[in-house]
């Protein structure tokens, strides 16, 4: 061995043993009546004898033999990094019941499972927060109470970190809720009641109170009716402990509302009575009576990775670990080595001791670095962004800018409605405004750099109004579409033939259509908007608004578009990219597997995974597609798919998918010498309850996959049979291509291919039989999470 080699085998051992030493003095500490191995209570000749190891092994574990046969034993451990945990232990995996003490305070003490808090437990922070109760998977799920640092304490259900289910919670000011909650927020129906005796019971929305309930003020006072964003909006009445009462319509705008007052006993008023009272008393009187939003969680327990030494040559023995990590040793070696990770990149060095890894819990250094784990699915490259920004020069260059000044005249005209009730003549198909934008700009348009065109808005009002119901402020959707940034056009046209364009936020899409479409969603506006009034978990797609350029001079080229939600845009990359009909004829993708990226869209017979939703998400998925596909057959239409996109959570340094479960690296760049993976935990997400109302059915949902494989031989086989090996996603999802009718070129399609090809395995069908296939499909491939 090289004199600076062995430099710096010296250098590296010493500063390990200043850890170890650091990391033995916290231990001991903190865990002052355990029964620690220390490093003097080994042999450092390795000559042990039969009674000593049986001592030795008496004291680290009492064992028990689990229903896999492996052994389950007593164990403590304790890591260079200062963590402790004592407790059941199996393969090298807290398993059992165990305790484990984070550095920075954190404690859980509860049932483990492969190396997961799962069971009944309870987690401590460092402030002084406390949960008690169920957890799954290393979240805080089932039953369980939260008790604040400050006094707020929540009883009920959880799922993912999340109150989800009935419960009640009650506030360190003296408020109260009890009721249903929604991804950490009350929604549902509920009570709050206030510490100075004001109540309201009735529904809640996206933790505030909104719909029908009523409002009952501490001196008998109450009002019943509709709600909107925490004020009365629509119908209600609003009555006196007398007996008389205020009934009417409802906004926080006094010159929408109107109403009658009645005196005790029903009658009218007397002609001349006059009522020395207004309904702003009421806003006045529920001004400060706002819901509490309680304490952020400071970190969420699945976020409290495990770090934990353990041996990498997989011996089923229970071995005593040491403080500083040592391993007691056997007479049958007695000059071994010793690798250590040393910096970020994983490097080793070798010293005389026995062939150890200094390892966190669950991970093969070699392995990762390698990217090699059997059977692994690869991702796929990673796509360009998507697009070619539009230039000056380009074909459609002007066709860009006229949509630019269309829409900014279109959004910017006329103010949001002020209601979302809308009279039948809104929808139709007669109501559209034509605007002619000359070069040299007019009375209401500006001068631009384009040639001459007319730009026409078909059902504008509709179309304001939607805008508000999705929540869309009128400037952000402007600058968007609107904003020095050019639009992007999409490399090539779908099959239909129509262009699209995504503005350069990813926020929003353009496609081009046929006037044949154009006629169907007017047609269906007026249901297609009732739809969404009724479901605020429908999958149909979002449309922002209908448009056409007619561009003026000899060509007189007609150009119609509409302005859709893009499911995509999250800040998760999309690994993979699902178009579903539940049909085979052609249901794949042409390109070979050498230029499939994280782009390009996979088809129904490239399907290779089940998606599995927690039990809540799956019922209202179910109860969801069943809405949204009983409303496109009463439409009449057909040959729309479900959309999907995926982000893999785990993946290894080569780029290999890493299953659940697996003992696999987490990559939490806070871990110190691990090889750093590329994973945005879901959790980062979850820790902020602000956020938690970005979660919602078919977008940011966390789940999983299941790997499924074609078996039968058939080529035609759309579903194939599941393997066990699971994978944590986040999942995107929604119902795309609403506007294709059954009309006589559908019909006369689906009679040429009946001729030449199973009927059940084309597209074009009758719009109650593609409902019935599609959703047959879409059930058998989406399933309840079991675990």
């Amino acid at each position: 061995m090289s004199k600076e080699h062995s430099n710096t085998v010296m250098k590296a051992w010493e500063a390990t043993l200043r850890k170890t030493q650091a990391a033995k003095k916290r231990a001991n500490s903190i865990f002052g009546t355990m029964s620690v191995a220390h490093a003097d209570d080994e042999d450092e000749d390795g000559d042990h004898d039969d009674s000593k190891n049986n001592n030795n092994k008496d004291n680290s574990s009492s064992l028990d033999a689990s229903p896999g046969g492996s052994e389950i034993y007593h164990a403590e451990r304790f890591v260079l990094n200062g963590d402790c945990y004592t407790g059941q232990w199996q393969d090298n995996f807290p398993h059992g019941y165990g305790k484990y003490l984070w550095t920075d305070g954190c404690m859980y003490v509860g049932q483990w499972h492969n190396g997961k808090k799962m069971g009944k437990g309870r987690f401590s922070w460092p402030s002084g927060a406390i949960y008690e109760g169920e957890f799954k998977g290393g979240y805080m799920d089932g039953k369980g109470t939260y008790t604040g640092p400050s006094g707020d304490v929540y009883r009920g259900q959880w799922i993912m970190n999340l109150k989800h289910g009935h419960g009640v919670r009650s506030f360190t000011n003296g408020d109260c809720y009890e009721g249903d909650w929604r991804r950490g927020l009350q929604e549902g129906n509920g009570k709050y009641q206030w510490a100075n005796g004001d109540c309201y019971v009735g529904e809640f929305k996206n933790g505030g109170i909104c719909g029908k309930g009523t409002f009952a003020w501490s001196d008998g006072n109450r009002y019943e009716g509709l709600w909107e964003d925490g004020l009365p909006k629509g119908n209600g009445t609003f009555r006196w402990p007398d007996g008389s009462f205020y009934t009417g319509n409802w906004s926080n705008d006094p010159e929408e509302r109107s109403g009658s007052y009645y005196p005790a006993g029903g009658s009218p008023p007397a002609e001349g009575d006059k009522l020395e009272w207004s309904p702003q008393q009421v806003y006045d009187g529920l001004s400060g009576r706002e819901i509490c939003s309680g304490e952020k969680v400071s970190i969420l327990p699945s976020q409290k990775k495990l770090a934990v030494w353990r041996s990498s040559k997989g011996d089923a023995r229970p071995r005593r670990v040491s403080v500083d990590g040592r391993v007691s040793v056997g007479m049958e070696r007695t000059i071994d080595r010793v690798r250590m990770l040393e910096g970020d990149d994983g490097g080793t060095v070798e010293e005389m001791g026995r062939d150890v890894e200094v390892d966190l819990l669950g991970l093969d250094v070699e392995k990762a670095n390698l990217g090699v784990f059997p059977g692994q699915l690869r991702l796929p490259r990673t796509g360009k962004k998507q697009g070619e920004t539009i230039y000056k020069g380009h074909k459609n260059y002007e066709l860009m800018l006229n949509l630019q000044l269309g829409i900014r005249h279109s959004v910017g005209r006329a103010p949001p409605p002020a209601s979302l009730d809308l009279k039948p003549s809104a929808f139709d198909p007669k109501q559209k405004v034509w605007t002619r934008f000359p070069p040299e700009g007019s009375k209401y348009t500006p001068p631009h750099q384009s040639c001459e065109f007319k730009w026409k808005d078909y059902c504008p009002l509709v179309f304001r109004t939607l805008r508000k119901l999705f929540k869309v402020d009128p400037a952000d959707y402007m600058l968007s579409i609107c904003g020095n940034d050019a639009l992007r056009e999409l490399s090539s046209p779908g099959k239909s033939g129509s262009f699209f364009y995504l503005t350069n936020d990813d926020r929003y899409m353009i496609k081009t259509i046929k006037k044949a479409e154009v006629k169907v969603l007017l047609r269906m506006l007026s249901a297609y908007y009732n739809h969404f009034r009724a479901f605020d978990n429908t999958l149909v797609t979002k449309f922002y608004g209908l448009h056409c350029v007619k561009l003026t001079g000899p060509i007189q080229r007609k150009v119609r578009f509409i302005i859709m939600g893009n499911l995509f845009c999250s800040e998760y990359t999309i690994h993979r990219r699902f178009d579903l009909k539940g049909s085979s004829l052609g249901r794949t993708t042409d390109k070979p597997e050498s230029e499939i990226d994280g782009n390009t869209i996979l088809k129904d017979l490239d399907l290779n995974f089940l998606f599995r939703l927690q039990k809540p998400w799956f019922q209202e998925f179910c109860r969801q597609i069943d809405r949204d596909c009983e409303f496109l057959e009463q439409e009449r239409i057909m040959d729309y798919s479900l959309l999907v996109g995926l982000y893999f959570r785990e993946t290894s340094v080569a780029g290999y998918l890493i299953p659940s479960g697996a003992r696999t690296p987490t990559g939490d760049p806070e871990d110190e010498g691990a090889p750093r993976l590329s994973r945005a935990d879901v959790d980062q997400l979850l820790l902020d309850p602000t956020r938690w109302a970005s979660i919602r059915l078919g977008v940011n949902m966390p789940a999983r996959v299941e790997r499924s494989i074609r078996t039968g031989g058939s080529e035609l086989q759309l579903i194939g049979e599941p393997t066990g090996e699971f994978y944590e996603v986040v999942m995107f999802f929604g119902i795309i291509d609403i506007l294709q009718d059954y009309d006589i070129s559908k019909k006369l399609e689906h009679a040429y291919k009946s001729i030449q090809y199973d009927p059940t395995s084309i597209s074009a069908v009758d719009p109650r039989q593609y409902s019935r296939r599609f959703r047959d499909f879409i059930f058998n491939i989406f399933l309840e999470d079991e675990s």
